[in-house]
């Protein structure tokens, strides 16, 4: 007869209160099917009307993201939409624009249904973000400019903003302009 052990102290087959809590806890199984670009532009306005003078870039990024069921039994496809925006920060001229929508298709299985829409639109996301860095990294340098490395977004943050102004549309009474 065996006994089993947790931590070198035998158990007896008695559940440890980690033992139990890992196996209540539901086991989420996550897996990415294929990711993709779904749209990629770049503009180098720079090349195309020229800027004399001292360039001093500022860059603005802009993310949104939008998640959908696919036919498929637990299948969801979620879509990372990024608009990098450089300017020149003496004039305000525009010196490139670039626009990507990557996107992935992710097996999900083990995730309750009312906390499927936050795990969209933040774990997927997570996911798929080296993949984007990478290509807006290499799409910035290929287009003649310095590689522009994107710094870490914050998904968590940006699920709160949006549901944040989701509540306040929603509780804005109808004809009400926004401000």
């Amino acid at each position: 007869m065996t006994d089993e052990t947790t931590n070198g102290a035998p158990t007896n087959g008695t559940p440890t209160p980690e033992t139990a809590a890992q196996d209540a806890a539901p086991q989420v199984r996550l897996n990415i099917l294929a990711q993709y670009v779904r749209d990629l532009s770049f503009e180098n306005i720079v090349a195309q009307k020229g800027i004399g003078g001292e360039v001093t870039p500022e860059i603005q990024v802009q993310v949104s993201l939008d998640g959908r069921k696919r036919q498929a039994e637990h299948q969801y496809e979620v879509i990372c939409k990024y608009r990098v925006t450089s300017t020149n920060t003496a004039d305000q001229a525009k010196l490139f624009l670039c626009e990507l929508d990557y996107a992935g298709v992710f097996h999900i299985e083990g995730v309750p249904e009312d906390q499927m829409h936050p795990f969209l639109m933040i774990e997927c996301p997570r996911m798929l973000f080296p993949f984007v860095r990478r290509i807006l990294s290499d799409v910035t340098r290929d287009g003649g400019f310095p590689p522009f490395n994107l710094d870490p977004v914050d998904f968590v943050a940006l699920y709160r903003q949006e549901a944040q102004r989701r509540a306040a549309a929603q509780a804005r009474p109808e004809g009400t302009p926004l401000s």
